[in-house]
């Protein structure tokens, strides 16, 4: 009797779990570096001048909330993520530290000067090394961290209008303690 019953509840059990696999939003990833101390890390800064060799420590950043918003020239999807982050740059004071993630640094010069640098800072890991680090899984990412240098909001793919107004300004508020 029961070994007739078998397939039946396979059934069930295997459309239960594609229910819930695809009631799921494919944006949310969970990082389990939310609320975890941000890597530390050291790394070239991609300048105006290509011989420059200027380096970028984030400990420099201890003591401020910042945003850490991951690109690349290649990357479709930071195209249309950019006027969001112009805008965010021209109405929030807080700092907006760019990583060009495995791309090549002229190609990523050029990229800003056709679209503009809305960024305090800029960091080449053309080998991802510091993307790795923090736990990316593609282009565009962007990451809030708090004043203790903890990881308190990410986003997985472009920034839009809705992603901004219902998680990344909210939690940007949150830690500055700004209103607007």
């Amino acid at each position: 009797m029961w070994l007739r019953l078998l397939p039946l509840l396979v059934c069930v059990l295997l459309g239960g779990f594609l229910y819930i696999g695809l009631s799921r939003d494919p944006s949310v990833i969970p990082s389990p570096l939310i609320d975890q101390p941000a890597p530390a890390f050291t790394a070239a800064v991609l300048s105006d001048e290509p011989a420059a060799s200027k380096a970028f420590d984030s400990d420099s950043m201890l003591g401020e909330v910042w945003v850490f918003n991951v690109w690349a020239s290649w990357c479709g999807p930071c195209i249309a993520e950019h006027p969001f982050l112009v805008a965010f740059a021209r109405d929030h004071d807080v700092p907006l530290v760019g990583l060009n993630y495995k791309d090549a640094p002229d190609d990523a010069r050029a990229w800003l000067q056709r679209h503009g640098n809305p960024f305090d800072a800029v960091i080449s890991d053309v080998a991802g090394d510091v993307g790795l680090d923090y736990g990316v899984y593609g282009v565009p990412e962007t990451f809030v961290i708090d004043a203790d240098g903890r990881i308190r909001y990410k986003h997985v793919g472009p920034l839009d209008e809705l992603s901004m107004q219902e998680g990344f300004l909210p939690a940007v508020r949150e830690l500055t303690g700004a209103d607007s």
